[in-house]
């Protein structure tokens, strides 16, 4: 089993305590980040570079941290809005759990009727993590710039190297 944190920085715009929030989910992760994109698809490319090389198998979770659910179109290409999408296909067995405390949309509305019906079954959505959900081996970071302040990506950033620091020095349980 393989599973991936996936953090889009925009997720943190309308919570109340970014900081606090970040904290709680750093804290079950119990692990360094991996990567920081600045634009989400780029993170897919990532993830296969690091399965690869780490011999992981295909991911089964990947846990989508983030303002959007980045299924917005069925472009062959990956870009911002479908790379979730691109994940799903790339790995059929793999579910994607989208966590947002207020879905803006859903990737119903936007995938043909058939695209949907294949994938929703590997599809949750929700203001928390499943308790069961397992902890990730790979854990990534977009900033993606146009969606966020520069006041709270830096905040953000500081304390995701923060925690990273601390996760390579302590045992997490």
């Amino acid at each position: 089993m393989c599973s991936i944190l996936d953090i889009d920085i925009d997720y943190f715009n309308l919570i109340e305590n970014p900081s606090q929030r970040l904290h709680r989910i750093m804290a079950w992760a119990c692990r360094p980040v991996d990567f920081y994109v600045e634009e989400h698809h780029k993170a897919l490319k990532k993830w296969k570079t690091i399965i690869k090389n780490r011999s992981l198998p295909a991911p089964s979770h990947i846990l989508h941290v983030d303002e959007h659910h980045d299924m917005m179109d069925e472009q062959g290409i990956p870009n911002i809005g479908n790379a979730m999408l691109h994940a799903m296909r790339l790995w059929p067995q793999c579910k994607v759990y989208w966590l947002v405390d207020e879905a803006i949309d859903s990737p119903e509305m936007w995938l043909d009727e058939k695209t949907w019906k294949d994938l929703a079954p590997r599809f949750g959505m929700g203001a928390k993590r499943p308790r069961d959900w397992p902890r990730p081996d790979i854990l990534s970071v977009c900033t993606s710039p146009p969606f966020v302040s520069k006041t709270l990506k830096n905040t953000l950033l500081d304390a995701f190297r923060s925690y990273s620091i601390a996760t390579r020095t302590s045992h997490c349980h």
